[in-house]
């Protein structure tokens, strides 16, 4: 390998980011944020309920939630989703209604205490996040944010070709 091997150098960050999400999902693998979360905001809560509200809010940007759209983000069973939405609707965080689209179709909402909760969830990881940062230069920050969203979003992007090439071959 040359010094100035361009493909060395590649080769090294690319090393260098795998390295790294070892490490963090280390950490994310012990959903610290989120057990701070809980500790502070919602004790008695589990990681499963934080996880549900999350998905909830993602899926209503594209319409109504039901607990197959739940499921199918979260990557479990209908009927793990369908106890921990139960759950939830018995802590008045989530409630049950029916569609508005087709009556027959029962839709899972956030209640009020459910939206407060995620907001205060939020602010929590938002405060852990900046302090993590908080000697970075804002252009920093800036960078960062857009190259670690492109990340992800080029990770799940190729997470899901792959699932599709392994289910297209089975």
């Amino acid at each position: 390998m040359k010094l100035n091997d361009p493909d060395a150098n590649e080769d090294a960050g690319i090393l260098r980011i795998g390295q790294s999400m070892t490490r963090m999902r280390l950490m994310t693998g012990r959903r610290l944020i989120g057990r701070l979360a809980i500790q502070t905001v919602a004790p008695g809560l589990e990681l499963s309920h934080l996880d549900v509200l999350d998905a909830v809010r993602r899926a209503q940007e594209n319409g109504e939630v039901t607990v197959g759209t739940i499921a199918d983000m979260m990557r479990i069973d209908p009927s793990r989703a369908s106890r921990i939405v139960a759950e939830m609707v018995g802590r008045n965080i989530l409630r049950r209604k029916a569609s508005q689209a087709d009556a027959r179709r029962i839709i899972v909402v956030m209640t009020p205490l459910g939206q407060r909760l995620l907001s205060e969830i939020r602010a929590q990881k938002l405060s852990f996040v900046s302090e993590v940062v908080k000697d970075w230069k804002p252009e920093e920050i800036e960078a960062f944010g857009e190259l670690f969203e492109k990340f992800i979003s080029g990770f799940e992007s190729v997470f899901e070709a792959r699932v599709k090439d392994i289910a297209d071959e089975a």
